[in-house]
């Protein structure tokens, strides 16, 4: 199997990645020159890795075919490229919808919307993808944790969970230098609150069957430091505001 993937940016790095350190069988990856930074490292890293002269050559080549551009992009390159019959093709666009790409595909290829994430080079994360497709799951499933999807409706809903990356990250950031400006050295408060989220994520993985309420509960002592915590937070409004942003990014992703 031959794998090609157009775009080259941080979720494409990502997932090749994911690939290479697994047990998926492949005979070669094509990856297109647009950021001609990752391409490079990604070929010096990794013996299978063909860079293309162009996209066609990718579609040429690949039997899967992973579109990872951006929007605007993917509107303006997608319609001019000749895809086969027998082609998967899986896309990571955000706002291009599935008869959207069907018009620019033109042939009746297998196509499959997938949010993969920057931890799938770790082999670790969710992956939701739309619709179900058993060959797409099984691949998915050795890099990560598949989530299958019917409706692509309420796909988007995981699309706008997925925009709140960055603010995630933000929080920890913010975390450290408070403990730095308090004296604590740089690499000892990054290692204690990126390992302190870890520990509280896998803890929510390995109870997950409960209501998350549960374990904001549970993690409370009456009159202790958490329920202050939580009770400043619930009155500046912070979670109100997470909704409202999770509802701006929906908006976007449904226009």
């Amino acid at each position: 199997m031959k794998l090609g993937f157009i775009g080259t940016g941080k979720i494409t790095s990502s997932v090749i990645t994911g690939i290479c350190k697994s047990n998926i069988s492949f005979e070669k990856i094509f990856i297109s020159q647009r950021n001609k930074k990752i391409s490079k490292q990604l070929k010096k890293r990794f013996r299978k890795i063909i860079i293309a002269r162009n996209n066609q050559q990718i579609v040429d080549n690949c039997n899967w075919i992973f579109l990872a551009v951006t929007p605007t992009v993917g509107n303006k390159i997608i319609k001019d490229l000749k895809f086969k019959l027998n082609q998967t093709i899986i896309s990571f666009i955000s706002t291009i919808t599935i008869s959207e790409l069907k018009k620019m595909i033109k042939v009746k290829a297998e196509i499959v919307r997938a949010i993969p994430l920057p931890p799938i080079s770790l082999k670790k994360g969710p992956v939701p993808i739309c619709p179900p497709n058993k060959k797409v799951k099984n691949f998915f499933d050795k890099i990560g944790s598949t989530v299958e999807i019917k409706n692509e409706k309420l796909s988007i809903n995981f699309w706008a969970t997925s925009g709140m990356m960055a603010s995630y990250y933000e929080i920890l950031r913010i975390m450290t230098e408070w403990l730095v400006k308090k004296g604590v050295k740089r690499l000892d408060a990054q290692k204690y609150i990126t390992t302190l989220f870890l520990a509280l994520s896998e803890d929510a993985v390995v109870n997950s069957k409960k209501e998350l309420k549960y374990l904001v509960k549970e993690s409370q002592t009456p009159k202790g430091l958490n329920e202050q915590g939580l009770s400043k937070m619930i009155k500046k409004g912070t979670y109100r505001n997470i909704i409202k942003t999770l509802d701006v990014i929906h908006k976007r992703l449904n226009k």
